[in-house]
């Protein structure tokens, strides 16, 4: 009434040496399954707590014993041994979520390729290789519409739990870290440590600014970036849809001459920095003003991320710029 030898053994043993999980677990799994479906199948012995099953690992030979002796019925080994399948399936296929999912826990925090394979409401799953991954609504840049069989570039952000306490890989698309992955991927000099990725903000979709360093003497950053004729930049504004803006600016420890170059393309007349308020007041012509600003003020909420600093553009007439600004660099798609 057993599971065919070579049968339960092979089973048994892809499961322990392959998927990493114990025979006696595998084993006490079967055991509790098979006493569930027994007292399914016969439910008078189903109040019974001094049942117990017994499965040979040689043989996979499977015995109901009720206080210390075989009740097994007759036939019942065709349950047992389905029952057993199904138990060693599952323990499979729950190994492999979690090799799966220790896989993916080793590259959150980069960046990777996925397909668009269904959705669920608002909702997005991404055939990411070894599995699939959520991209929620919150994490999906607002102007993009998204389609079946979509190719897109994704951040992996985190693995959570659903409420069935499965585990789930969730990509993002508004991350600024998605931005500074892109970068990375496309910029050798980053790579190489000639470049350095100070900070990133971002308007999903909109704009989004990259301050940049190097203290290699010779190595101009933001060229760097922007790379020849602006593909290194473009490449990085392609993979995010194509609307998203994205101004290049050469980071500096004077405070004065970053907040001024995250303004650009404004000209700046005048930085005054009120440091124990974390606040600057920006002095520009008030043709220059829209720029400062931006539209629906994108430009000046996005350099006041980007520095850490709350900006109250000030507008002025008849003035020139301050000469802190003359040699700011900026460079956008």
């Amino acid at each position: 009434m057993g599971i065919i030898k070579s049968e339960f053994s092979l089973a048994l043993n892809q499961v322990a040496s392959e998927r990493g999980i114990s025979t006696t677990d595998v084993i006490a799994s079967i055991e509790e399954a098979v006493i569930a479906a027994y007292k399914k199948e016969y439910p008078m012995k189903k109040k019974a707590s001094n049942i117990k099953a017994i499965v040979n690992q040689e043989t996979g030979e499977t015995k109901i014993i009720e206080d210390g002796k075989d009740i097994t019925p007759p036939g019942f080994g065709r349950i047992a041994a389905q029952t057993a399948k199904q138990v060693i399936l599952q323990k499979i296929r729950e190994a492999e979520k979690k090799t799966i999912i220790s896989h993916y826990q080793s590259l959150l925090g980069t960046i990777i390729r996925g397909r668009i394979i269904r959705h669920d409401g608002n909702s997005f799953y991404l055939d990411i290789g070894k599995t699939e991954a959520l991209l929620p609504k919150e994490e999906q840049i607002k102007n993009e519409k998204y389609q079946i069989n979509d190719s897109l570039i994704v951040y992996l952000k985190k693995i959570v739990k659903d409420k069935f306490d499965n585990p789930r890989i969730v990509v993002s698309r508004t991350d600024d870290q998605l931005i500074e992955q892109l970068f990375r991927r496309e910029v050798p000099e980053i790579t190489n440590g000639l470049v350095e990725i100070k900070r990133v903000a971002r308007e999903p979709g909109e704009r989004a600014k990259i301050a940049v360093y190097s203290s290699h003497g010779g190595v101009d950053p933001v060229g760097a970036c922007v790379g020849q004729k602006g593909i290194r930049v473009q490449t990085v504004t392609n993979e995010l849809g194509g609307n998203e803006k994205i101004d290049v600016i050469q980071w500096n420890p004077d405070e004065k001459i970053f907040i001024s170059s995250a303004l650009l393309p404004a000209k700046i007349i005048k930085v005054e920095i009120l440091p124990h308020q974390k606040k600057a007041r920006v002095t520009v012509d008030e043709k220059e003003a829209p720029l400062a600003i931006g539209k629906n003020g994108v430009n000046v909420n996005l350099a006041s991320k980007l520095t850490g600093y709350e900006i109250d553009v000030i507008q002025s007439k008849n003035s020139t710029p301050e000469q802190t600004s003359v040699n700011n660099k900026e460079q956008k798609s």
